[in-house]
């Protein structure tokens, strides 16, 4: 039989635990100066990441006019209260109920200035599986595309299509940024865009769960 707890009672019993489990995180920030030097031109970024790695991403770039693509499932409920509780605005919908809505949505956000945060493979997988309509929003939004991704020393892995990650109290984790980009007008340009999407994507995961041999690849 499953139990599914109501929201709210969830909201009132998680988020001060997370909070409090977050705040004994030591976070090791890998190529951050990318994201900061797009920060200083003003434009609105759109950030992708893998939906595994949530939970310390929500924790980072908390309070920071973010809006973030939440699923209209009752399952996401529980992470879109907590991006809430941070100060994440929401845009509803994904690439499986509400797509058009939520890529609507992300792109009047990116027009108004808003930066927007995707998990391309989210909300049921397949696992790193990256779907067009993120790359597609930032194109029609005008948005620079910020590939990242966090890993943990020691982390919790639910038995779920993701392995959603939480790390453990004091655990060490890691946050590696991709190369900035943008995505031309045009169909070629998307997908390119897609493309280049992808490979950021596997060069973040790399970085941060194997930066040892991603400086020796790369340098």
């Amino acid at each position: 039989m499953t139990v599914r707890i109501p929201p709210r009672l969830a909201r009132a019993i998680a988020e001060p635990l997370v909070t409090l489990l977050a705040r004994t995180w030591r976070l090791e920030l890998h190529h951050e100066d990318r994201w900061r030097d797009v920060v200083s031109t003003k434009r609105p970024q759109v950030f992708l990441l893998w939906h595994e790695a949530l939970l310390p991403l929500l924790w980072r770039h908390r309070r920071q006019n973010i809006a973030i693509v939440v699923s209209e499932a009752q399952d996401g409920q529980y992470l879109a209260d907590y991006a809430a509780s941070l100060g994440y605005a929401q845009v509803r919908g994904s690439s499986s109920r509400g797509a058009v809505r939520a890529l609507l949505g992300a792109v009047r956000e990116l027009e108004a200035g808003v930066s927007v945060a995707f998990t391309p493979d989210g909300p049921r997988g397949p696992r790193r599986e990256l779907k067009a309509g993120v790359v597609a929003a930032a194109q029609r939004g005008g948005g620079v595309i910020i590939p990242l991704h966090a890993h943990a020393d020691r982390a919790w892995r639910l038995n779920s299509w993701d392995r959603f990650m939480i790390p453990k109290p004091f655990a060490r984790v890691r946050i590696a940024y991709g190369e900035p980009f943008t995505v031309g007008e045009n169909d070629r340009d998307l997908e390119s865009g897609l493309a280049r999407a992808q490979r950021e994507l596997n060069e973040v995961v790399r970085e941060a769960e194997c930066p040892d041999v991603a400086a020796t690849a790369t340098g």
